[in-house]
């Protein structure tokens, strides 16, 4: 069994009985409580979004290959959505394997991703990515682009505007993305997957409620 809560922000818990990664914690740059990862597995899609704990299981910020309690992680380097194309790459998006389910963690990046990068990805069945635009991550018709290259089952949108959360620029609603991408939603407040096969036949939003 997979688990996915979403935190606000690019925050977002991946679960199973073995382990839980904790993506993007720290969530005190957007208002915000900070995730504990104590004893945990800590991903960061950037630097500024990562805790990195002495008290974690793990680590991970940038690009690599990790294995742990079943989990197999690939880091892929990316160009991050406010920073020049000239500039070295600051982002990290993340395949992560859980069982027989494959999960992408995208983070604020610029929405050209190259080829070899969504080969690096391969097949996805989870994707879990930012709407909210304004100059600071994907918008919805930037995230609506990437997920239809991506292909992947299920989408989950994050980072978008929340009252409670206090972003650095202003973030469109998630009403926007979904009329972008055009696809039945269903909405819960944890997603719950026991196996690649309980997966939709055709694309669907799944919106997390924020916990």
């Amino acid at each position: 069994m997979l688990e996915i809560e979403y935190k606000g922000g690019n925050a977002v818990v991946l679960g199973t009985k073995q382990a839980t990664i904790y993506v993007d914690p720290k969530l005190s740059v957007v208002g915000l409580k900070d995730l504990s990862t104590k004893d945990q597995i800590e991903l960061a899609t950037e630097a500024r979004f990562a805790l990195a704990s002495s008290a974690a299981k793990l680590n991970i910020e940038g690009p690599g290959e990790y294995g742990i309690a079943k989990f197999d992680i690939k880091g892929i380097a990316a160009q991050r959505h406010l920073d020049a194309e000239t500039e070295p790459n600051r982002a990290t998006m993340y395949r992560v394997a859980a069982h027989d389910i494959r999960i992408a963690v995208i983070g604020n990046i610029f929405e050209k991703v190259s080829d070899d990068q969504l080969e690096e990805l391969g097949v996805i069945d989870v994707l879990i990515i930012p709407v909210g635009g304004n100059g600071y991550t994907l918008d919805a018709t930037g995230a609506a682009s990437l997920t239809r290259k991506i292909d992947p089952k299920v989408v989950i949108p994050i980072h978008y505007a929340d009252p409670a959360v206090k972003y650095e620029v202003p973030q469109d609603s998630l009403e926007v993305f979904v009329k972008e991408l055009g696809a039945p939603v269903e909405e819960m407040a944890k997603y719950k997957l026991k196996q690649a096969g309980s997966l939709p036949e055709s694309l669907t939003i799944v919106t997390v409620t924020r916990s």
